[in-house]
């Protein structure tokens, strides 16, 4: 089972955004488990959270940008990249301006300042998506797609054809994460002459200079561009070397273009959510289809998630028998709706409940159609719930558990005499002060049969 990550320590950098050109502060955080990639604007009232999901991204013009209720994170992939390229799980990222700053264009800054808080493990499980069947996402206007195929590990490769003499068909693969530090994090970013000659022209690229970004001249300067160049990045001489880069620069490696791709590949699929073990093909890549793609892959997890059924072995010897349940549990018969308790840890519990057609509800709910009532399967996820939230304790005998909020209840399917029950819960945030936020799953015959996120805390008996 592998673990969830997090950082140590905080860990503080400083910079210019590239398009805004403003002096920016960002400071890396320890985050909670199932954290996942958090932003927090510090720098605006109420300090507004934007999560790192693809569902926010509004604009991938020369940066994945996000936007949460007006509040906006611009040009996010290149952090994003260096947390996944470190195995790094969950993280708060405080930043006092909307743009990180670009240092030399790469991820390096970004990993070693991550290195230099630590990594540790936390105490919940790392889930992954396994991809079984290629997935696909492709578009028509600019000839790119991005596809992911079955793998055992996470694999990325990006194919670019820049069409250009002085840049023209470059591949590069990241055969495992843990290439990602020596091979991919020093990739800077780039443009060609004619992009950057507009990006100057509508003052889009304020904090750009020679040292964080690759130029490609891909055209004759002009003596006006000449002039506008150096008065942009505040050079008295600019040259053009053999390779047909701007000078001051040299590249890391032959093929920077394509590992600079890749990277943003990587940062732009860390907005899936979810860790996907499988191999990713990108052809012609750039922020919209990256992004489409992780859209479409969020959603297809998500609904993978819900329909997936997990396997028990039921004839096992269970974690906790009625004996002991009843020994932790207030509750009683006939209000007692757990049997089994088959596993039980720090962040999760599964339990079992045989529906038999003796239950006292079906008298009445319904004559001569027995089925049984949602509301009681509700009931029966959240005492699985007290069993984790009551282990907590060294006297669960000694407290009693509420009901403080129920939200996005479902109903899948009907629930009748002769049925197993299989209830899952997780929690979604760490138990603190008695209290227990999780999703809760209810599963028979094979179906995910309801769902809810439940909040319960535990009171001393008066």
């Amino acid at each position: 089972m592998v673990k969830q990550t997090t950082i140590k320590s905080e860990v503080t950098l400083s910079g210019v955004g590239l398009h805004t050109g403003k002096e920016v502060t960002m400071t890396f955080k320890p985050a909670p488990i199932n954290n996942g990639f958090t932003f927090i604007r510090v720098d605006l009232e109420g300090q507004p959270i934007i999560e790192a999901d693809a569902n926010y991204v509004v604009n991938t013009q020369r940066g994945t940008n996000l936007e949460k209720l007006g509040v906006k994170i611009q040009t996010s992939e290149h952090v994003l990249a260096a947390f996944v390229g470190l195995d790094v799980d969950n993280v708060i990222i405080e930043l006092n301006a909307s743009e990180p700053p670009i240092m030399d264009g790469s991820s390096k800054y970004f990993v070693e300042a991550i290195e230099k808080a630590g990594i540790e493990e936390q105490e919940a499980e790392r889930k992954y998506y396994v991809v079984k069947e290629v997935i696909s996402y492709s578009d028509e206007a600019t000839g790119s797609e991005i596809l992911v195929m079955p793998c055992d590990d996470y694999q990325v490769t990006a194919m670019v054809d820049f069409g250009t003499k002085v840049l023209g068909t470059q591949n590069a693969t990241m055969k495992s994460i843990s290439h990602f530090k020596e091979e991919i994090s020093n990739a800077r970013t780039f443009s060609f002459l004619h992009e950057l000659e507009s990006l100057l022209q509508n003052g889009l690229i304020k904090g750009g200079d020679l040292n964080n970004a690759i130029v490609y001249v891909d055209k004759d300067i002009s003596e006006s561009t000449m002039e506008s160049l150096k008065l942009a990045f505040g050079k008295d001489e600019i040259t053009v070397k053999p390779n047909g880069i701007l000078d001051n620069l040299t590249l890391h490696h032959p093929n920077e273009a394509a590992r600079h791709k890749l990277l943003d590949v990587v940062g732009d699929l860390a907005l899936i959510g979810t860790r996907i073990k499988g191999k990713v093909i990108a052809n012609k890549p750039g922020h919209f289809v990256n992004t489409q793609f992780a859209k479409k892959m969020a959603k297809i997890i998500k609904i993978d998630q819900r329909n997936q059924v997990p396997v028990y072995d039921l004839n096992q010897e269970p974690l906790m028998d009625i004996h002991k349940i009843m020994a932790m549990l207030p509750h009683r018969p006939p209000f007692l709706l757990v049997d089994k308790i088959f596993e039980l840890s720090e962040t999760h519990v599964v339990g079992l409940k045989n529906v038999t057609m003796n239950e006292p509800f079906f008298v009445g709910h319904f004559p001569n159609a027995p089925v049984m009532p949602g509301v009681l399967i509700v009931e029966a996820m959240a005492q699985t719930g007290g069993i984790l939230v009551l282990s907590t304790v060294p006297d669960p005998e000694n407290y009693l558990t509420f009901f403080m909020k129920i939200d996005n209840v479902k109903f899948k399917h009907k629930v009748l005499p002769g049925d197993t029950l299989i209830f899952k819960c997780d929690l979604i945030t760490p138990i603190r002060r008695g209290i227990c936020h999780m999703q809760a799953n209810a599963y028979a015959n094979g179906k995910l049969v309801a769902e809810a996120e439940l909040m319960a805390q535990i009171a001393k008996k008066q």
